[in-house]
């Protein structure tokens, strides 16, 4: 094997989706994900459940990403992996298998901050997919965070706007459980939403100072609209489904839009990476592309599958702390809560 060529193995267990990914150079060589299916019927992940899958599946994911890279687990330069946030019991079983893999393989271990992540994902060598140049802002947006950061370097970065309270894709989800949709409801929104009328139901917009968000007020009003509506028709929510999601969507997209075009103002940064498994939805792309032609901004989308948590996204971070000789020991443990 080439000794020129720098190959990271990522490893991605944050929540409930087990992932590894090998790249070559940034380039990747191989990004696998096995997803927790038994959640569905909780409708939503169960904490203790999701430690156990990733148990389960750490090995055989680990195993079929070397194999997918054509390469052998003694050609890996380095191994990155989710140190946080996330949930404790998830991230433990990466954290140990990553620093157990490493001690075994006399290499460097590299911890990885999950939201760091989300906003490199942009830095994964792609065919036809143009990268930010410093300084942009990314907007991290998942079912666990909300957050406008200022990124000047691949190391430095600054949450200049964050969520108070509920992140933007638990309000989906939550929302989408009001409405009687499976777990996770998010993307069903995002479904209806596209045959809705927009303007059908007005839901209030959160007056929230500086480029702080808050959606649980949001989650309060549609909880209070359905109870209320439903009294007079029980079939309502069958009823109205697609424009209820359609308002729904048009009220989150208004508050994301219009923090942006403010962190846009104060900082005068007019180029936008989003990141994180709600930035999938079309909603937000479509309002992103909107904003580049009115606005003069230019805005990165990234590829569906680095969107949604995956390993690839990790092992780019583990690429550039690698070239930086940024590495950990041993001692390195797993923090659920974990700023940028």
């Amino acid at each position: 094997m080439d000794s020129q060529n720098i190959y990271i193995l990522g490893i991605e267990s944050s929540c409930d989706d087990t992932a590894a990914a090998v790249l070559c150079n940034g380039k990747i060589k191989s990004n696998v994900v096995a997803t927790q299916k038994i959640h569905e019927e909780y409708g939503g992940v169960v904490p203790e459940l999701a430690s156990r899958a990733h148990q389960q599946n750490i090995v055989p994911v680990i195993h079929q990403a070397i194999e997918k890279a054509g390469i052998k687990k003694e050609d890996l330069s380095a191994i990155a992996f989710t140190r946080g946030p996330g949930l404790m019991g998830s991230l433990l079983v990466g954290t140990s298998f990553a620093k157990s893999m490493a001690a075994a393989l006399k290499i460097p271990l590299i911890e990885v901050n999950h939201m760091q992540a989300h906003i490199l994902a942009h830095f994964i060598e792609e065919e036809d997919f143009e990268k930010p140049n410093f300084p942009f802002l990314g907007l991290t947006i998942s079912g666990g965070h909300t957050q406008i950061v200022k990124v000047s370097d691949f190391f430095k970065m600054e949450v200049i706007g964050e969520t108070l309270d509920d992140a933007v894709g638990e309000a989906y989800d939550k929302c989408g459980k009001m409405l009687n949709l499976p777990y996770p409801g998010g993307p069903l929104i995002d479904k209806y939403a596209k045959e809705g009328n927009p303007k059908a139901f007005p839901f209030p917009k959160p007056n929230v100072k500086n480029l702080d968000f808050s959606f649980s007020g949001l989650k309060t009003s549609m909880l209070y609209f359905l109870e209320r509506e439903e009294k007079k028709n029980p079939d309502f929510i069958e009823e109205n489904l697609k424009d209820i999601c359609a308002s729904f969507q048009y009220t989150v997209v208004k508050i994301l839009m219009d923090k942006l075009k403010k962190a846009v103002k104060q900082t005068g940064v007019k180029e936008i990476a989003i990141g994180g498994g709600v930035s999938a939805n079309s909603g937000i792309r479509t309002a992103l592309i909107d904003a580049q032609e009115r606005f003069g901004w230019k805005t990165y989308i990234p590829k569906f599958e680095y969107t949604t948590d995956n390993a690839a996204m990790i092992a780019i971070v583990g690429h550039y702390k690698y070239l930086n000789k940024e590495f950990s020991d041993a001692s390195i443990t797993a923090q659920a809560r974990y700023s940028l």
